[in-house]
């Protein structure tokens, strides 16, 4: 027997300034867990199965798009980053020249719950939003029931740095050509399963193309 889950459909809440793209699996009762996802990737690569699941496990699933990504707002004025320069320039300890930090982000998730009215939830980040999900824990510990990290660092020195090549791939810039998009996008993913998981190129095709058109 299918037990149908409830669902919010996508919504844009302001939350600290600004308004976040966001949609909801589960009853409205449960427990919220929220979601970020991680660098330059949107809030629909929690894939809808896999949040109805976590509905179905008794979760009041949360997921967004962080500003600059999707549907939430985009700071385009303030340029396309050098995501390499500015991480080249915290390795040597310079200062990095930025439009916000990853602590901002973390104010946004606090503003999205506010937003939704929401005192405190589970917090899981994957990669860049485990970052975001930890600066979280540490600003608004009040907000925070669990912390889930998932494939992120703390950054603390002596920890094992990225590879070569995943570093390569996060850092380099996205096309805004669909057909070198699309490339790209399946080339990151090849790199960063590291062979520990199955490769499945026709999901990877939808996903980059569902991406691309969404925004």
């Amino acid at each position: 027997m299918t037990v149908e889950i409830p669902y919010t459909s996508a919504s844009l809440a302001k939350a600290n300034g600004i308004e976040l793209c966001y949609d909801t699996f589960g009853d409205p009762s449960a427990p919220p867990l929220v979601l970020i996802m991680g660098l330059g990737t949107q809030m629909i690569a929690w894939d809808e199965a896999f949040c109805g699941r976590l509905a179905a496990r008794g979760h009041r699933v949360i997921r967004f798009d962080n500003r600059d990504i999707g549907l939430s707002t985009r700071f385009d004025a303030a340029g396309v980053p050098d995501v390499g320069a500015a991480l080249m320039a915290a390795m040597m300890g310079r200062p990095v020249d930025a439009p916000y930090r990853l602590h901002d982000l973390a104010d946004d998730v606090a503003g999205l719950l506010d937003a939704l009215g929401i005192e405190s939830a589970d917090v899981a980040g994957a990669s860049m939003g485990g970052a975001v999900a930890q600066l979280m824990a540490i600003h608004h510990p009040q907000r925070v029931r669990t912390l889930t990290s998932i494939m992120a660092t703390t950054g603390e020195p002596g920890l094992p740095p990225p590879t070569p090549e995943a570093m390569a791939v996060l850092t380099k810039p996205t096309p805004i050509d669909k057909a070198a998009y699309l490339q790209s996008y399946r080339q990151t993913l090849k790199v960063l399963r590291s062979g520990s998981f199955p490769e499945d190129e026709a999901l990877d095709f939808e996903r980059a193309e569902r991406n691309f058109t969404r925004g």
